[in-house]
């Protein structure tokens, strides 16, 4: 890598930090101060912009870099995530987009607690929002430290721990600055460049082939390594029925746990209407579906122009599979077109980085002061307090997320979004839709199915061979595992759901039907709805 790439890229890189930081500091001279302005923008964004910004903080590094590194390894079995990712939007638009918006103020807790005693549901649904947060944030900021670093040519320990520091110190700065309104324009930005990016260089791939799909698969099956097998089923997860059933658990993980992932949910609460809200999500599946399409063609291409084995050794993940052809497509290392494309790659890859932990951020703050906070506060406090306790909550998480980002630097990632999206699905998503659907789900019911989900796709992990046993282990020299899947969600899902219709089915209150009457209709028509 030539000092070119690196000053190319810390140029891109200082000019998307110093717009984003000049698009915070502009709304914090406007803003009003309210809870409202905080969590919610104050609901004055369009369809359009909300779209963008929905897509913008579901695209991230993982999407951008990593399913293409996997389709780059593993061909038809990497393109199944770009499938899982995408299918999940189908769950959210038809289940939860209009109902979530008209029932909820800030937070996943606002709905539940539509129609619940507030304080024991708020707790609960705060904190296993917070878990998600945190797990998701984590993963970035690991990412951000070893994957910046590698494209910046600095891996060194020194460069990797000022990168996870920089990206935590400019999240919170974000968050506690511009609350929601900074990070959906930094949001719109990141989009429009990730977007125009991956436009390019899908066109650059086609134009290799002179438009011939056909061409371009058979080239990337004859350099994987694997030939006809490369294009079917079975490269990764063909193995024995443990690999098959993990590979059924991982999708319902990720199908399921979009509806449950409390950063997607608080998007909704930024545009003034329910009909505003699912035309948001209109615009994201089109955004994100042109985007999964993309990633594909440039999984592909990566396997056909550089060949599977050149981007494993480069990476063992296949993270750094666009970057190399980026830089092929350019024109090959030491050329001018390779070094531009390259920078700009590496520049996206920060700025979706640095767009997604801002999401993130801000919807766990708003958990921890909207839910945890005002659950345990003193009656009487003003409004604005809860404001100051989520933008010092804000910097709490920074902080957390950096020091467990430096812990985690060495460690594997990849368990870690499957797990966020797990216990997304396992906690969240059951207690959303009884609390939506059924008309019997009481209180009871409702902690039950959070920690009842929660606590198994925790525990189920940390038993499995992602944490020992196994030589790709966190701790590869002990072996304590006795749950066979990587990913939990085959188990924990039902077992989230199955815990909430436990305790409502035992629970001594009777449900309260007109409380629910109330909140369908307001779920339905948007009658009293914020």
């Amino acid at each position: 890598m030539t000092g070119d790439h690196q000053t190319l890229a810390l140029l891109l890189f200082s000019a998307f930090v110093a717009v984003t930081l000049g698009i915070t500091t502009w709304v914090s001279r406007n803003r009003r101060g309210s809870a409202e302005e905080f969590y919610a923008g104050g609901r004055l964004f369009s369809p359009m912009e909300n779209g963008f910004a929905i897509a913008g903080d579901y695209m991230s590094a993982a999407s951008f870099l990593g399913i293409s590194g996997l389709i780059a390894l593993y061909g038809y079995d990497g393109m199944l995530y770009s499938v899982g990712f995408l299918v999940a939007w189908l769950v959210v638009l038809l289940l939860v987009a209009e109902l979530v918006r008209n029932c909820g103020r800030f937070t996943l807790a606002d709905v539940v607690a539509a129609r619940m005693a507030e304080r024991p549901v708020r707790i609960a649904a705060g904190t296993s929002s917070v878990a998600v947060s945190v797990l998701y944030l984590v993963a970035q900021m690991v990412g951000a430290g070893s994957l910046v670093a590698l494209l910046l040519g600095g891996t060194g320990e020194a460069a990797r721990t000022w990168t996870v520091v920089g990206v935590g110190a400019l999240m919170v700065i974000y968050v506690s600055l511009g609350g929601m309104r900074a990070t959906t324009w930094i949001q719109i930005v990141k989009a429009v460049l990730l977007m125009a990016g991956t436009v390019t260089l899908t066109v650059l791939v086609l134009i290799r082939f002179h438009g011939d799909v056909n061409s371009l698969l058979a080239a990337a099956a004859g350099r994987s390594g694997h030939g006809a097998a490369f294009l079917g089923p079975g490269l990764r997860y063909g193995g024995d029925w443990t690999a098959r059933l993990d590979f059924i658990s991982l999708g319902l993980a990720l199908v399921l746990g979009t509806a449950g992932l409390p950063h997607i949910l608080s998007r909704f609460y930024t545009v003034p209407t329910a009909r505003a809200a699912r035309r948001s999500v209109v615009w994201a599946i089109g955004l994100i579906g042109g985007f999964y399409l993309m990633t594909i063609v440039l999984g592909f291409g990566a396997a056909a122009i550089i060949g599977s084995a050149e981007v494993r050794a480069s990476n063992a993940s296949g993270n750094t599979a666009v970057p190399l052809l980026a830089l092929d497509l350019g024109g090959g290392a030491g050329s001018t077109g390779g070094t531009v494309l390259f920078a700009i790659v590496a520049a996206v890859a920060f700025a979706t980085i640095l767009a997604v932990v801002a999401g993130i951020t801000l919807a766990s703050s708003a958990s921890v002061a909207h839910d945890l906070y005002a659950s345990l506060r003193r009656p009487g406090r003003k409004q604005h307090s809860e404001v100051a306790v989520a933008r010092v909550a804000a910097a709490v998480i920074g902080a957390a997320a950096i020091g467990l980002g430096l812990l985690a630097r060495d460690l594997n990632v990849a368990f870690l979004v499957g797990l966020a999206f797990a216990v997304a699905a396992s906690a969240n998503l059951p207690v959303l839709l009884y609390s939506l659907f059924w008309r019997r789900f009481t209180t009871r019911g409702a902690v039950w199915s959070v920690y009842g989900g929660l606590v198994p796709a925790v525990l189920l992990v940390l038993f499995s061979p992602v944490v020992s046993g196994s030589p790709e282990a966190l701790f590869p020299g002990v072996d304590f595992h006795v749950f066979p899947l990587q990913n939990p969600g085959v188990v924990s899902i039902p077992l989230g759901f199955l815990a909430g219709w436990l305790g409502t089915v035992t629970s001594p209150e009777p449900p309260d039907e007109a409380r629910h009457a109330e909140t369908e209709v307001r779920a339905l028509t948007g009658a009293g709805a914020v």
